[in-house]
């Protein structure tokens, strides 16, 4: 009997765990907690969010523009110096990964920028610009969400 009690305790804590470590990192946080990830130092990312399951680089057209970029499930983080640049997560500000384009421009309204292949949206009243980058599959009416980042364009 004890064995069995152990055993379904063991197996609850193992699919807990699952659960939680399947969780984007950024779930439940509302839109300026996502916002504020940009800028966080490296040790705050770690402190607050544990080792990334991944860390790759990320090469930039020049030489100064590579990135190490820190892998979590559902964000990516990338990183110059010892702060965070740019995040790129599957959701923020009602938009996701997969939404169609028309249904994203009535979200960010009319201060979205159309450049063809990707929406921007420009974010004021932070410690520093911020900008939300939406990319689509094609330049059409058509297209589908494939990426979205926050950034700050001064880096």
């Amino acid at each position: 009997m004890r064995r069995t009690a152990f055993l379904i305790f063991y197996f609850l804590l193992f699919a807990l765990n699952t659960q939680a470590q399947n969780q984007p990192v950024y779930a439940g946080l509302s839109n300026d907690e996502q916002l504020s990830l940009v800028g966080m130092m490296m040790a705050d990312l770690l402190e607050r969010f544990g080792s990334p399951r991944s860390v790759i680089t990320e090469r930039g057209n020049e030489a100064w523009q590579d990135d190490v970029v820190f892998q979590y499930n559902g964000a990516d983080f990338y990183i110059y110096r010892d702060r965070i640049w740019q995040i790129k997560i599957a959701s923020t500000h009602g938009v996701s990964n997969g939404d169609r384009r028309t249904a994203v421009l009535q979200v960010l309204g009319n201060g979205a920028q159309d450049r063809g292949d990707h929406l921007l949206l420009p974010i004021t009243g932070k410690n520093w610009p911020l900008m939300i980058r939406v990319n689509f599959s094609n330049s059409g009416n058509t297209g589908q969400v494939t990426a979205i980042y926050i950034y700050r364009p001064d880096f």
